[in-house]
């Protein structure tokens, strides 16, 4: 720690360096999700020419080196004359400043995707190399850059016919490692911008294979909607879809339809941008869909049966929808946008799909009808699921502890709803949560050391080994084909070990029989990650709990210069007092938790992933231990 604190300790970061300083708050890391963010960015601002009419077609390539993209549109190309205020060309303020472009008046665009302002200036911050090229006005400019800055003039390179605009850009090997962009990845995200814009051609080339695909949609939203039925291949209730086209500004683009799917699926965008975690738009749209059934159901004096309520999930269950905003002033959360904020846009997107589905609902008393029995039917289930879960409950709450395996130290309360079950590392640190923990809600089950590898053992192999079959005992749901979630003792199922490789080890074979032979446990959001503390830092009379080297640093840093702080180091949970290991690691109000899930879309990758990891051979371990090296702080060989 520095013995002074001045001003010349505080450090001003210019021009583009807080991106290449910090790209996680502009493209939400340095992964794979990062690395293609930087292709979103490009052609969301080749989109906008084209959902403001400038642009009909799109070229994107992935050259052959697998490592540069070139994103070319015929669109009006970005201006050149010099900047009125700054006197350098506007392409090289847009590309070389945050927060500046066309995009903030409405004059230029009337709706965008990139309101912010920073997307092509990150893009070229994180750039090893990037090459713009406009072409207007009859003649074609082009200027260099490098990680940021111009390396050229902008120079003329004589005449050209027509316009838009061209970048080329190879991201930064320092910024993101060695990496590969996933030509799949890229051609579907780009046909989303095809179905979400009617006429909108786009045309990817892959150098390296030499696959060329041409996207076109002309038929829009429902053309998606049921491109996303098909792919899940789920039936549809109704022969129609509600469909909504509104044309005058905002513009909002709806498809929806009742399948028999056991849940529901929403895909929201924003201006082209897809917004994963939906927002007040999507919101809306669901309130409207409720609204819409309800009101049906009162103008067309339809009854239910007697006992039976229907609640909003009934109402959404198995619907499919696609909303798309077009919105002149969005206000994302994030540079990211996955999700918008904007509080007018509920009560927009609901008052306008509202009224229009229960027109078309009255329209067609078939549809009608047969969407209220899918709904009627969704009530009953839930009806008769949850009286079977409560009968469950009773039983369980007379013998509940006949069978179980003799060291868990079960709770007390019988309701699965409120009871969790930790699956602990070691009988030392399980003595540990055993005394820490609430002997009314907390059940602890110690395990003896790395228990068996799922993906290399029969079900007769995983159910003769004892630590497993403690845990099949302990849960009372059964396990493979005989699974039955209802019956699930707990609540929440919580693998709790230490904060180290051995520690992430176990905790790797444990989730790998949990996706063998209890999957549904983890597709219904049962099963969960503790995140217990690695370091303990005192100051004064103050305490912090760090998980990793990374938040122990952080931390200290937040700390007075003058300060001394004292950091001990946990070895295992064993150590922990029963107190400390309840503050920081069982008790709900301050412990941290991950929720184990498999992304939507992300099964077969999933599948692979533990099928190369945990399987026998050794080749295909140690290829994806390989390619995972640089995304690990410590691997023990």
């Amino acid at each position: 720690m520095p013995a002074t604190y001045t001003a010349k300790d505080i450090a001003v970061l210019e021009g583009l360096e807080p991106v290449r300083k910090r790209p996680g708050m502009y493209i939400g890391g340095t992964g794979k999700d990062g690395l293609h963010h930087l292709v979103w960015e490009v052609v969301d601002n080749a989109v906008d020419e084209a959902i403001n009419g400038y642009a009909s077609t799109i070229q994107v390539g992935l050259r052959s080196d697998g490592r540069t993209i070139v994103v070319s549109d015929n669109g009006r190309g970005i201006p050149v004359d010099l900047h009125p205020r700054l006197k350098i060309p506007a392409l090289q303020v847009i590309l070389t400043t945050l927060h500046a472009g066309g995009k903030f008046d409405n004059d230029s665009y009337i709706t965008s995707g990139g309101l912010h302002g920073v997307g092509s200036s990150v893009v070229n911050a994180l750039s090893e190399r990037l090459v713009a090229t406009v072409r207007r006005d009859g003649k074609e400019w082009q200027q260099r850059y490098r990680r940021g800055k111009a390396r050229t003039e902008l120079k003329g390179m004589g005449p050209a016919r027509g316009s838009g605009t061209t970048i080329e850009f190879t991201p930064d090997v320092e910024i993101f490692g060695e990496y590969e962009f996933d030509p799949e990845l890229i051609v579907e995200r780009l046909e989303v911008s095809t179905f979400l814009n009617k006429g909108l051609r786009i045309l990817f080339k892959d150098e390296g294979t030499g696959k060329k695909v041409e996207l076109r949609h002309d038929g829009g939203v429902i053309d998606y909607l049921e491109a996303i039925r098909t792919k899940v291949e789920a039936t549809n209730t109704t022969e129609r879809a509600f469909t909504l086209e509104r044309t005058e500004a905002p513009r909002i683009d709806v498809a929806l339809n009742w399948t028999d799917a056991p849940r529901e699926r929403f895909h929201s965008f924003v201006n082209g941008i897809p917004t994963r975690e939906g927002g007040t738009h999507e919101q809306g749209l669901k309130d409207a869909i409720v609204k819409a059934v309800r009101g049906y159901m009162d103008a067309a004096d339809v009854s239910l049966p007697r006992g039976l309520k229907l609640t909003a999930e009934d109402i959404r269950e198995g619907v499919f929808a696609i909303c798309s905003l077009f919105h002149p002033d969005p206000q994302f959360q994030g540079q990211t946008k996955d999700k918008l904020n904007n509080p007018e846009a509920r009560a927009l997107v609901e008052g306008v799909v509202r009224s229009e589905l229960e027109h078309w609902l009255l329209d067609n008393r078939t549809a009608a009808d047969a969407i209220l029995h899918r709904v009627v039917m969704a009530a009953k289930a839930r009806q008769a699921s949850r009286a079977a879960t409560e009968q469950v409950r009773r039983k369980s709450a007379v013998n509940r502890r006949l069978n179980l395996p003799g060291k868990l130290a079960d709770c007390s309360n019988s309701d699965p709803r409120v009871c969790e079950l930790f699956i602990v590392e070691g009988d030392s640190a399980g003595g540990s949560a055993k005394q820490g923990r609430d002997r009314k809600t907390q059940a602890i089950l110690p395990l003896r050391g790395k228990v068996l590898n799922a993906e290399q053992a029969s079900l007769k192999k995983v159910l003769g080994n004892n630590e497993l079959s403690d845990i099949v005992k302990a849960l009372g749901c059964g396990i493979g084909a005989d699974l039955k979630a209802e019956r699930l003792r707990y609540g929440k199922v919580i693998l709790l070990m230490d904060a180290d490789s051995d520690g992430h080890h176990i905790a790797t074979l444990l989730l790998t029989f949990f996706f063998r032979y209890l999957r549904p446990l983890i597709d219904a959001g049962h099963v969960y990650l503790a995140q217990p503390p690695l370091f303990r830092i005192e100051s004064g009379k103050q305490t912090w709990w760090a998980l990793d080297e990374g938040e122990r640093d952080a931390i200290v840093r937040k700390l007075p210069p003058r300060a001394k702080p004292q950091i001990s180091r946990f070895k295992g949970l064993g150590e922990m007092m029963p107190k400390t290991l309840y503050k920081t690691t069982l008790d709900p109000e301050s412990r941290r938790l991950l929720r184990v899930t498999i992304p939507e879309g992300k099964q077969m990758e999933t599948e692979n992933v533990i099928g190369d990891l945990m399987g026998k051979d050794p080749a295909m371990r140690f290829k994806a231990i390989t390619e995972w090296m640089s995304l690990v702080d410590e691997v023990d060989i």
